[in-house]
């Protein structure tokens, strides 16, 4: 009896991760302004936090290009180099460098409110070594701070 209840706990547990995870991996809140506000927003937010904006990618242009109608999709690519040196200073830490430089995504949904994505980078950073989890929450809270004038929260 006791291996059939851990083997059951153990599936359970499983079956809860593949349906939870996923949705805990992004944060998605929605913006106080429309789309070109807050994209214009997340722009004068970032230089003023100190930050870099090396790419912004416009996926509804990208996408339109190729014959496909989305909503409006933009994504930013921001980065601060004394954080990103704590990954890429390190042989053992430079794998994470997939995840880099941190992205920012604004994106209308059919309700035609605006809203802002991310990689739940404080979740994300847990499961990862100390310098990578160091850096990731580094990230992650200056990243929050960037938004916090931007979304509803």
């Amino acid at each position: 009896m006791l291996i059939v209840g851990l083997i059951l706990g153990i599936v359970l547990t499983l079956i809860v991760l593949a349906v939870a995870l996923p949705r805990l991996m992004f944060l998605v809140d929605e913006s106080k302004f429309d789309f070109d506000e807050t994209a214009l927003a997340i722009e004068k937010q970032t230089a003023e936090k100190g930050w870099s904006m090396p790419h912004q990618y416009d996926l509804q242009a990208t996408l339109k290009k190729h014959g496909f109608e989305v909503k409006p999709v933009k994504v930013f690519s921001v980065c601060k180099p004394d954080i990103a040196y704590k990954i890429l200073g390190a042989n053992e830490e430079r794998m994470a460098s997939a995840l880099m430089p941190c992205r920012l995504a604004v994106f209308q949904r059919n309700d035609g409110k605006t809203y802002v994505s991310r990689l739940n980078a404080g979740l994300f950073a847990s499961f990862m070594g100390s310098n990578i989890k160091a850096a990731m929450k580094t990230a992650s809270a200056e990243n929050e701070d960037i938004l916090k004038t931007i979304l509803k929260k």
